[in-house]
């Protein structure tokens, strides 16, 4: 079958920027926004489920295909080979507070990633990629930061909760890691993070986190020139599964991998 992932991209762009209006509507009243928990650092809003079920109406009238979000059960669709991943809000925490936040959708068809995009409303940024086409932000194509030096790496991460199967020894590799590079950041949106690898805000990042919230910023860094992997070099028959990911160029990549290693791996294969 062949599909044309450029329209399918404009589509999916178009339904980004009408769930970014409906969610800067909840923004704009933030201390006003009615949460619930899902569990330790992880909230869910209104505005969450009213985007997912915005971005669900959209895509799947026109492309009625299996779709996986974070808000509400999967569904499967009339073609087997092609499942949406979205992500309404990514860092629900910063949106509640007013920080910044971003929407994420992507498209794959069976085990790989074939378009994606990242889009903060706050900023209004796109970034957006199609397998093999490059990565753009708001049409500008992107590259990974060409740095190597070590004292100028800016690395993004996040802080770990306790449910996590990493947090142990979790602060003395952030300390060993931090020791000799420029900064770390903590941007609050898994997809926001992966976004800044691709433009070279960042030079490389590191977390465990879920698959859905990456699965586009992924596609962009790959497509900006960067290198993805777990923690210990291993591909996406690992880190889709376990979360435990490492975007970068290529010097941030090797420095990150030498202080992560020591880590316990998590479901070693």
């Amino acid at each position: 079958m062949t599909v044309n992932y450029s329209n399918i991209l404009d589509h999916m762009v178009a339904t980004a920027r009408e769930a970014g209006a409906l969610t800067l509507e909840h923004f704009k009243r933030f201390r006003d926004i009615e949460i619930g928990v899902k569990g330790p650092g992880d909230f869910v809003s209104d505005a969450d489920k009213e985007s997912e079920t915005l971005i669900r109406e959209r895509l799947l009238s026109r492309y009625p295909w299996g779709l996986t979000g974070e808000e509400f059960a999967p569904v499967d669709g009339a073609d087997d080979d092609h499942r949406w991943l979205v992500d309404p809000i990514d860092g629900t925490t910063n949106f509640i507070y007013g920080q910044h936040y971003t929407i994420t959708i992507s498209l794959r068809r069976g085990n790989e990633t074939m378009c994606g995009l990242i889009y903060n409303p706050v900023s209004d940024e796109m970034f957006t990629a199609i397998k093999g086409e490059g990565a753009y932000l708001n049409g500008v194509r992107l590259q990974v930061s060409a740095s190597t030096d070590v004292a100028l790496m800016c690395v993004g991460t996040g802080l770990p909760t306790p449910n996590l199967s990493l947090h142990p020894g979790a602060y003395q590799r952030l300390d060993e890691i931090r020791a000799r590079i420029g900064a770390v950041r903590i941007v609050g949106s898994a997809a926001n993070s992966c976004a800044y690898v691709a433009c070279g805000r960042l030079t490389g990042y590191y977390e465990e986190t879920g698959f859905i919230d990456t699965a586009a910023g992924i596609l962009l860094v790959q497509e900006a020139g960067g290198i993805v992997t777990d923690w210990w070099g291993r591909g996406p028959d690992v880190y889709e599964r376990t979360g435990t990911l490492i975007v970068a160029n290529a010097a941030t990549h090797a420095y990150l991998m030498e202080h992560l290693e020591k880590a316990p791996p998590k479901n070693a294969v």
